[in-house]
């Protein structure tokens, strides 16, 4: 019988491989922006998460002892999750997994966007800091949730890049008024 932990991961992994697999760009949109960040993103990850998985199984390195603890990280990858969905719904025809700009693109500042510039990506950080806890290792959570942010830092620049290049001062103006993808922090 799958266990809470295997049933978490899957529904964590599967939610990010619809999402890839539905919200690409089209032909009708701007081609070659996202200079390959997509690819370096599931590289970076996967390899991360793998390497997560086995130093948890080879070195006791726990967070806290308390095993209440991994529990608490299946539930921040669920909320990550559930989160990430919202605002890929919020944002909804302009939200593709690839950088692109979309035929008539509008620059969304409202709702979860007038606090960070990529919300999404926190969402998705939230479920990686998540997985790092559900193995109860430090070493684990350090490197999956430094994995993932370096890599989501790297896409931010290149999206930011084309934003600015497509919206000019009304997104460098944007940048000036919220933080990317840490609250209050980045």
């Amino acid at each position: 019988m799958l266990s809470l932990f295997t049933i978490t991961y899957i529904i964590w992994i599967l939610s990010e491989i619809v999402l890839n697999r539905l919200l690409r760009s089209k032909s009708t949109d701007k081609q070659n922006a996202d200079q390959h960040s997509l690819i370096i993103i599931w590289i970076t990850v996967v390899i991360a998460i793998f390497l997560a998985g086995y130093i948890a199984t080879k070195y006791y390195l726990p967070i806290h002892e308390n095993e209440l603890i991994r529990y608490i990280g299946l539930a921040l990858i669920i909320t990550g999750v559930i989160f990430r969905l919202i605002i890929v719904k919020s944002l909804g025809k302009y939200f593709t997994v690839d950088v692109t700009i979309k035929k008539d693109h509008k620059l969304k500042k409202d709702g979860f966007y007038s606090f960070l510039r990529h919300p999404s990506y926190f969402a998705s950080l939230i479920s990686f800091i998540g997985f790092g806890l559900s193995l109860n290792n430090l070493v684990s959570l350090s490197l999956v949730t430094l994995a993932a942010l370096t890599s989501f830092i790297y896409r931010i620049k290149i999206e930011e890049k084309v934003l600015i290049a497509y919206f000019g001062a009304e997104y460098i103006a944007y940048q000036k008024t919220t933080k990317g993808i840490i609250p209050f922090i980045y």
